[in-house]
């Protein structure tokens, strides 16, 4: 159901059974998919590639140009994935062209408050508390959770099944697997919960905690760390995914 307050652009494409509430405004160039539900005083601008299943709460801003002064007003995307859910008042901006989009990936749920910035990439099955502020061009791997409050630098990465605690200010880049707290951001152990839930194997999260004992516990710099660990652990999809993300960081990872 459309309420008839809506205001709908003739060029914007709406999927089946789409719902909106009142008061909500669609520009043109804007894409949503079936089966979508849409709450009140929401504005989508053009640009904007909404999924199936997606829940959008009222006050969000889709899809706004972004806040950088550099932007020239090139034709970009913000896109969100199947079954993800954007809550009150969250914002975000489409891409520049760096990246030319701004993705939130599906099964998402993006809390309150969040600031999504230009050309930031969140993977599938992540959370974002509320009031997460984010910068342009940070990247957030699969099943990421970030605690409320958490400010997060432009160009940072965070790996995959990483928790950050609330009220953080990351800065360096995080590895997949870890938790993280503390100011200055400090490696607070592996996410072994989050593993276990998710079906990691007893074999798999040992090689993960002992690859970040080399990083973080034993008095080695970064490259001797790396060297040993990819001496002495078994050669698994895991260890492989931290030794590349540590070689391939351009801010350098958080402190141990």
């Amino acid at each position: 159901m459309i309420h008839p307050s809506t205001h709908i652009d003739s060029k914007a494409k709406i999927g089946a059974n789409v719902s909106i509430d009142a008061f909500t405004s669609i520009h043109q160039d804007v894409e949503i998919g079936e089966g979508t539900w849409i709450g009140s005083n929401v504005t989508i601008y053009p640009g904007a590639r909404i999924g199936k299943n997606v829940r959008i709460f009222p006050g969000a801003v889709i899809s706004a140009i972004p806040q950088d002064l550099k932007f020239g007003g090139e034709t970009t995307t913000a896109e969100i994935g199947d079954n993800s859910t954007i809550r009150e008042c969250v914002t975000i901006n489409r891409g520049t062209s760096d990246k030319m989009k701004t993705v939130i990936g599906k099964n998402c749920l993006i809390m309150a408050y969040v600031h999504v910035a230009h050309d930031c990439f969140i993977g599938d099955n992540c959370i974002l508390a509320n009031a997460v502020q984010m910068a342009g061009h940070v990247t957030v791997g699969d099943y990421a959770i970030i605690g409320g409050s958490t400010a997060i630098h432009q160009f940072a990465t965070i790996g995959q099944h990483v928790m950050i605690s609330g009220g953080s200010l990351v800065r360096k880049d995080v590895p997949p697997f870890t938790k993280s707290g503390r100011e200055p951001l400090s490696y607070a152990g592996i996410n072994s919960v989050g593993l276990r839930r998710r079906n990691y194997t007893d074999e798999q999260i040992s090689i993960i905690q002992e690859a970040y004992r080399y990083l973080y516990l034993k008095g080695l710099n970064t490259n001797a760390a790396l060297a040993e660990i990819e001496a002495q652990l078994p050669n698994t999809t895991e260890r492989n995914e931290i030794v590349d993300f540590v070689k391939n960081s351009e801010r350098g990872i958080m402190k141990g």
